[in-house]
Parts: structure tokens; C-alpha cells; sequence
């Protein structure tokens, strides 16, 4: 298997029940950028293009999660109103209100109703990518912005690859079954594609860093957050998380540390 059934990586009761019942996974995927160089401080950026949204604008944070931009908005903007929407109940429960559960593709706003929405590395979970863009598009006002992010295709590509060493070394065989993905239905390359059907200017911010870790425990976490989707591998699942540790153990053993590559980025999108 090179690539997850679209149907498990949208499914809306998955995501919302298991993949992000609770902030468990996805905080284990954000505890990665803790050793990141340079640190990109992805809230602080999002709210610095903000800033021609004046006061007593409305912000919504559309697929929140739990909740670090609407927090981040809310210290350094409290002039601004934010919303944050996700399909989730329990991750919402971590998250200051005002907030509720609502599907991006069907957006509980008025048209033109807003001044700012946020897609945080969320748009790529959508089924229907293009309905939720046109979502985004009808809510914010003419002037208004979008802000969405992704990474791109070769992102953290050396977990990749340590999935594939370890699977193999789990099955004792040559297959070398891909660690779970679905960034690629919304990848950096592919985002401006999507967004600029709807938005006349869409501009990209790259974001490349390097994750230097020098115990193994950031990045096995990392690889067991994808445990909603553990019946998407073609290898045991927590074999195989225990054999990356042992891969990733042994390297920091001889080489003081492992790296991660990300290329991570931004799209703001005007009409």
C-alpha cells in the first residue's frame, strides 16, 4: 500500500471520535517542532498577516483542533472576535469559547460575514476539497483574507524512510509498505491549484526547518499519533512502532542525534 483509501483519511466519524477525540495525538505531532531550526512560530505568523483585520473584526478557525491559533489570536488580538469551529466535540472541549462543531463544507455563516478564516493544516482531512474552498470563499468578505497551511510533498521524509526500514524488518520481507500519509491531497505544490479557483491572488510562505532530536521518544510519538489509522497499514502497527524505536535508538546511539526535514507553509489568499 503506497497511499491511504481516501474514504479512512475523511472519514468524519474516524477523525472526529478516534484520530482527534481528544488533543492526544495531534499535541504529539506539534511536541515534534520543539526541536525545530529555525523555529517558525506558525500562530505568531498567522496573526501578523491579521493584521489588516481591523477591530471588532471576526476571525474563524475553521478544523481549530485544539485550539493553538484561537488562543494565540486571542492574546496578541483581543480586539478581534474568534470563532473556533471543528467536527470534533472532544477536542473542542479543550478550547476556550467561543467555539462549535461544524463541517467546512458546510459552514454555519452568513455570506460575507466574516473578516479572516483560518484552514490550518486541516483541508487535506475535507472529502470534497474543492466544496470547502468555496465554503471559505463565500463566507469571508470581499476584502477579506484566507489563511490556509500544509506541508509539502517531501515532507519529513526521513520518517518515511524509517517507516519503511522498519516495516521490512517487521515483515521480514522486501515490501516496504508507506507510513500513513494524506497530506498529498493537499500538498504546498498542490494547495494554490485548489485555493486559486476561488481567490484571484494566493500567496505561498515557505517554511523549511530541520527537527534535530537526540532521543528517540519525540519521533516514535510522532509515528504512533497515526494510531486511528492503524488498520490503513499492511504491517503491524505497533510491531512496527517499536522497531522505528530500536532504528531511531541505535542512530542517536552512533550519530548524537536524528533529523527530521519539514517543509511546511502558508497560503493567504485575497480575492
Amino acid at each position: 500500500m503506497t497511499e491511504p483509501s481516501t474514504s479512512a483519511a475523511t472519514d468524519r466519524t474516524r477523525l472526529a471520535e478516534s484520530a482527534y477525540g481528544s488533543d492526544r495525538d495531534l499535541a504529539a505531532r506539534q511536541s515534534l517542532y520543539q526541536w525545530q531550526t529555525p523555529r517558525h512560530d506558525l500562530p505568531g505568523i498567522v496573526v501578523e498577516q491579521l493584521g489588516g483585520v481591523r477591530g471588532s473584526g471576526r476571525v474563524v478557525d475553521v478544523g481549530c483542533g485544539n485550539g493553538k491559533y484561537v488562543q494565540r489570536l486571542r492574546e496578541d488580538r483581543p480586539d478581534v472576535s474568534s470563532l473556533g469551529l471543528d467536527i470534533s466535540p472532544g477536542i473542542l472541549a479543550t478550547v476556550p469559547g467561543p467555539v462549535a462543531v461544524a463541517d467546512v463544507t458546510r459552514l454555519p455563516l452568513a455570506t460575507g460575514s466574516v473578516d479572516a478564516v483560518l484552514a490550518m493544516h486541516m483541508l487535506y482531512h475535507v472529502p470534497d476539497i474543492p466544496q470547502a474552498v468555496r465554503e471559505l470563499a463565500r463566507v469571508v468578505a470581499r476584502d477579506g483574507v484566507v489563511i490556509a497551511s500544509t506541508n509539502g510533498e517531501l515532507d519529513k521524509a526521513e520518517l518515511d524512510g524509517l517507516w519503511h526500514r522498519a516495516a521490512r524488518d517487521v515483515l521480514g520481507t522486501g515490501q516496504e509498505p508507506s507510513r500513513f500519509s494524506i497530506g498529498g491531497r493537499f500538498s504546498l505544490e498542490k494547495a494554490p491549484g485548489f485555493l486559486g479557483a476561488e481567490f484571484g491572488r494566493v500567496r505561498t510562505i515557505e517554511l523549511p526547518s530541520t527537527v534535530t532530536v537526540r532521543e528517540p521518544e519525540p519521533v516514535v510519538a510522532y509515528l504512533a499519533s497515526y494510531r486511528a489509522w492503524a488498520d490503513q497499514y499492511d504491517t503491524p502497527f505497533d510491531a512496527t512502532i517499536e522497531r522505528a524505536r530500536a532504528i531511531v535508538t541505535d542512530r542517536i546511539a552512533r550519530e548524537g542525534m536524528f533529523e527530521v526535514t519539514c517543509r511546511a507553509g502558508i497560503l493567504v489568499c485575497r480575492r
